[in-house]
């Protein structure tokens, strides 16, 4: 194969990628819509922005769905406080503005 030649079995998995990325994006994307109007729900009931108990109990669930799918539970539980940390912040914006 020469340089300007394409793998075509590369190309078919980066397809694949493309997809599930495009797949995430949308599906955050629409994570945070619900989760807007959590917050503005909890903002107008005057609910703390954060519920820890809620944060663990998914946590565990979402390690144990990680471990089941193969996937390394520390990496899972990394993704989903980077979303609940995020989740948060927006909480508290609703409950400030």
């Amino acid at each position: 194969m020469g340089s300007g030649d394409e793998d075509e079995v590369l190309a078919g998995f980066r397809r694949s990628i493309d997809n599930i990325d495009a797949a995430l994006v949308h599906m955050l994307a629409e994570r945070f819509r619900i989760t807007q109007s959590v917050g503005r729900y909890k903002a107008q009931s005057d609910l703390p922005p954060a519920d820890p108990a809620r944060e663990k109990e998914q946590i565990a669930r979402l390690r144990k769905l990680a471990e089941a799918s193969n996937l390394d539970p520390e990496f899972g539980e990394k993704f989903i406080r980077f979303i609940i940390d995020e989740v948060i912040r927006h909480h508290q914006n609703a409950r400030d503005n």
